[in-house]
């Protein structure tokens, strides 16, 4: 046989095969990341959070870059498009691509809409074969190609079988079509295995456990057909986590409380958050709305109050955002173009294919321009090539435009927080609330922000991520990642619990499962108090106002325990009080269960000196909310003598008269309700380097 030439250089074909060199044994990293992970399981986008190599939980990206994947899986000949690729196949291959079955898992096909199942958009979802009420989808896939023919004698090859049929030609190969039938089950364990596959190329290691987000209209059917397709996929099910709980899982950490970014220290005094305050929690999606009220108390939250509907969405938007462009594009080329109607959102019956494919380009273009305006004050461009017709559109909408294409949704979400406010679940004005917190892409349009920040009587200094400014940039407040960083956090929480060989974590992680034992399900009941347990420490208080705390409740007053403290609570204060001259000198301290509340006061603006001399126009009032507190019952007095007392010396300035040559006293007050509703407050006098002991006295109240 001749010698081959390879480059120019002759070299001999040799039967002999190389023996391969040893592979090189490289040391391999350790990795010390919990192999867990959090996700966010919306109907229209997920999320997923994790643990960095700092420590850090982070919403990552997938292997496309994206931190917001869309829940929609498409099926094109031989490929399986996952998240915003499968999206984009809405435009010509809407048949074969599913989306919006989060909502469908544990439901009924017999319990659907006409809406659902009339859906033209995508998929359309169909009772399961040989399963009536089983919800299923019919998805058309490129069959398998026929196997190779075996020939029984293996030492003789097959010889090609003669066939009349003419012979295909290259260019048009013939493709055969199946019907696969996949349940809402097989399709969110695709979506799943997607996401943690994603997780497993971050980490660098295999997943181990997952806590993911449920709304709290989830039945237990949904949630059991969520926890299988977790299971078919070889994951574990830590938690399902309530929406509510994982917003509290990050609102409560270091991060969240301390002030926005970009901010000095002067302000970050100012902007850091309380350890105690009443939150609220707008998630607005694609098709709900939900709201929550929490009381956020040293780290611990406790439901107040939630709602959920289904009548208010940011599909609404959506189709207003569309309904604009399609017009837009209309009046600049002159060609027609029929969208759906903005107030229903549902397909019109004499749409043409054009037009609906029309009508996808722009729901996928809206996103960008969404996401333009929640980040920039100016203008957002929606460029879409040939729209329809082989004709381009470019056009653009300002934020003020935008706003007012939003306003029935912004108005609708005011209506709802105004009616939680109200419906009697709840004692609180908008006027108690210390904290916005909001959820979901939608809600990080600032225009929503105003909204409720005007309709709904919040106070001026409320805190908000966009008063906070830790919002933009993907900063600690963005809406996006609030809830795949709280089940992050949550999971790896409860993984320091899976490997731990004591019996109270092994009780207290069944506790977190959603059928637990008899003993670990008391932990899941959760107790409350209704009023504020104080004390009063009885006197003048100087610089006190007349609508001031201290003048309604006649003396100096010192909020011990919070009302909607979830039990058992403990809390500690120290402060120095004042101890009156003369031979019966003593400090008194009274135990209260008080109500708060707020007044509200209408006063009148005084007008200005052109305005003055008009009488014919009424006067301008402006209403005035201030909080107030009331006695409600007497638990115990404290009294004794003081030990520790020291007499101030005289100074100068008008802050200093006012305690010059007084005496004082430093006390520690400590209050302990237990979950039977006992109270125990001890008043202790406290010194440094003291040899003497301080006086003491204490309050019992027994269990109800």
């Amino acid at each position: 046989m001749a010698p081959r030439k390879q480059n120019g250089a002759s070299t001999n074909v040799s039967t002999r095969q190389a023996t391969p060199a040893p592979e090189e044994v490289l040391p391999k990293e350790i990795n010390s990341l919990p192999p867990v992970i959090g996700i966010n399981f919306g109907n229209s986008y997920a999320s997923i959070g994790a643990f960095t190599k700092e420590s850090v939980v982070e919403c990552i990206a997938n292997e496309d870059g994206e931190r917001q994947i869309a829940c929609a899986i498409s099926f094109h000949n031989e490929e399986l498009y996952i998240g915003n690729q499968a999206k984009a196949q809405l435009v010509k291959n809407a048949a074969n691509t599913i989306t919006g079955f989060r909502n469908l898992l544990g439901k009924k096909f017999s319990s659907l809409p006409k809406e659902v199942t009339e859906n033209t958009t995508s998929c359309q979802p169909i009772p399961f074969p040989g399963q009536p009420e089983t919800i299923g989808y019919a998805v058309s896939v490129l069959a398998s190609a026929p196997s190779h023919v075996v020939s029984p004698n293996p030492s003789v090859p097959p010889s090609a079988a003669p066939s009349n049929a003419p012979t295909p030609r290259p260019s048009s190969p013939s493709q055969a079509f199946e019907t696969r039938y996949l349940t809402v089950r097989e399709v969110t364990a695709i979506f799943l295995r997607s996401l943690v596959k994603s997780a497993e190329d971050f980490l660098g290691k295999t997943v181990e456990g997952i806590v993911v987000t449920v709304p709290a209209t989830f039945t237990e059917e949904a949630k059991d057909e969520l926890e299988g397709a977790a299971k078919d996929i070889g994951v574990r099910v830590l938690q399902l986590l309530d929406e509510a709980g994982a917003a509290a899982g990050v609102t409560t950490s270091e991060a969240w409380t301390a002030a926005g970014a970009g901010t000095d220290e002067e302000q970050a005094a100012q902007l850091a958050l309380l350890p105690d305050r009443t939150q609220l929690i707008v998630d607005l999606g694609s098709s709900s709305l939900s709201l929550h009220l929490l009381s956020i108390r040293q780290g611990l939250a406790y439901v107040l109050a939630h709602s959920s509907t289904s009548s208010v969405g940011s599909q609404a938007i959506d189709d207003k955002l569309i309904a604009f462009f399609a017009t837009d594009f209309t009046k600049k080329t002159k060609v027609a173009l029929s969208v759906s109607a903005p107030s229903s959102g549902k397909p019109l019956p004499n749409q043409s294919v054009h037009d609906a494919r029309a009508e996808a380009k722009l729901r996928l273009a809206i996103e960008h321009t969404k996401r333009t305006l929640s980040a920039s004050p100016g203008a957002a461009t929606c460029s879409v090539e040939s729209l329809k017709e082989g004709v381009d559109f470019n056009g653009s909408i300002n934020r003020l435009r935008f706003d007012m294409i939003a306003a029935p949704v912004y108005a609708a979400v005011a209506a709802e927080v105004t009616k939680l406010l109200t419906s009697g679940e709840v004692t609180l004005d908008a006027h108690q609330i210390d904290e916005i917190v909001y959820v979901g892409g939608s809600t990080a349009l600032p225009g929503l922000d105003q909204r409720l920040l005007v309709e709904c009587g919040f106070r001026e200094d409320i805190a908000t991520p966009f008063a906070r400014g830790v919002v933009v940039g993907g900063g600690v407040g963005d809406p996006t990642t609030v809830l795949a960083r709280g089940c992050a956090v949550q999971a790896g929480c409860l993984w320091a619990l899976v490997g731990s060989a004591s019996k109270e974590d092994a009780e207290l992680l069944e506790s977190f499962s959603r059928h637990p034992e008899t003993k670990a399900a008391k932990a899941l009941d959760v107790r409350a108090t209704t009023r504020t347990i104080g004390v009063v420490f009885p006197g003048e208080v100087d610089g006190a106002d007349e609508d001031s705390i201290e003048k309604q409740v006649g003396g100096l007053f010192v909020p011990l325990i919070l009302h909607e403290t979830a039990l058992p609570a403990r809390r500690a204060v120290s402060l120095d009080v004042e101890v009156a001259e003369g031979s019966g000198a003593k400090v008194v301290a009274e135990v209260w269960e008080v109500e708060e509340g707020v007044k509200v006061e209408k006063i009148v603006i005084p007008r200005d000196e052109e305005d003055a001399e008009d009488e014919d126009e009424e006067d301008e009032e402006d209403i005035v909310k201030k909080p107030t507190l009331v006695k409600k019952s007497l638990l115990g007095v404290v009294e004794f003598a003081p030990k520790l007392a020291i007499k101030t010396a005289k100074g100068k300035g008008a802050a200093s008269s006012r305690t010059q040559g007084k005496t004082y006293t430093r006390v520690q007050v400590v209050g302990v309700v237990g979950v039977d509703g006992k109270v125990d407050v001890d008043v202790e006098e406290v010194g440094a380097g003291a040899d003497v002991q301080g006086a003491k006295g204490a309050v019992h109240v027994p269990a109800l």
